[in-house]
């Protein structure tokens, strides 16, 4: 065991290396990125897949926290690390300008205001339901009467309120919350990422998920729009990211299963 620990300190060190060949950031894409002299990330807790709270530390660790630490290392400042619970609060903190960068999935809701990077990561939605439930397909779910509970102003929530047509939405304060409002509310449907919905299943007896994915979820990083030279520099930044391994190395690190490494943007 402590020899499989080394090897993935080891190929994890690799790729902070290999992610680190780049060229100078322009003094015009450090002030965009980092204006106060740090380079201050909103890291959500509300995504799992992202980041969780150190059970130890109850400091934030996890993929976003790696990318976050490793741009402002290659900007040459200090990462400033503001948490959250939701992505709601994610997008805000952007808005209002106390943070310079973030992660966020890629949606049309949020594209005014934000400038993202391509995707670095996908993430698949699924749907749970109690293993009674009459629901055994992913497009039956869209049908009257069906009352489906999914995190507030998340990228799920964003993207079911375009997609149904018939069904109902009801809205959890946050998505690590959603199993537990589906089943206090006894809704019929909880959506969400597929890994915390599979872990959730797994702790409370009675529930499956429907088989598949109703979405998948590009996870990109994003900043405010109006700084083009900070965001060429975060966009190149995510290509290197995932060219070099950083982010397979921080998803196998972190031990995040299921979600998988985006294909690398086509050149402009």
């Amino acid at each position: 065991m402590k020899t499989a620990l080394r090897l993935l300190s080891a190929l994890f060190l690799v790729s902070l290396a290999a992610c680190s060949t780049m060229s100078t950031p322009s003094a015009q894409a450090i002030s965009d990125l980092a204006p106060t002299g740090r380079l201050r990330a909103v890291i959500n807790l509300g995504n799992t897949i992202l980041a969780n709270a150190d059970a130890a530390t109850g400091q934030p660790v996890g993929v976003s926290v790696d990318m976050a630490r490793e741009l402002a290392r290659q900007l040459g400042v200090q990462a400033e690390l503001l948490v959250v619970k939701t992505a709601g609060e994610a997008v805000d903190v952007l808005a209002t300008g106390r943070v310079d960068v973030g992660f966020f999935a890629i949606d049309p809701a949020r594209a005014a205001t934000t400038a993202y990077s391509a995707a670095y990561m996908q993430i698949e939605g699924a749907y749970l339901v109690r293993k009674e439930s009459p629901l055994q397909f992913n497009d039956e779910v869209d049908r009257p009467g069906t009352r489906v509970a999914v995190g507030a102003r998340s990228a799920y929530d964003l993207y079911l309120t375009r997609e149904l047509k018939a069904a109902t939405l009801e809205r959890a304060p946050t998505s690590p919350d959603v199993v537990s409002y589906f089943l206090a509310n006894g809704l019929d449907v909880a959506a969400g990422v597929k890994q915390q919905l599979e872990a959730d299943a797994r702790r409370q007896p009675g529930l499956r998920l429907l088989p598949g994915r109703f979405m998948v979820i590009q996870q990109a990083m994003g900043m405010a729009k109006g700084k083009p030279a900070g965001a060429q520099a975060l966009a190149d930044f995510v290509e290197r990211a995932k060219a070099s391994g950083f982010v397979a190395r921080a998803l196998e690190r972190h031990g995040i299963a299921g979600a998988v490494v985006a294909s690398l943007a086509a050149p402009h």
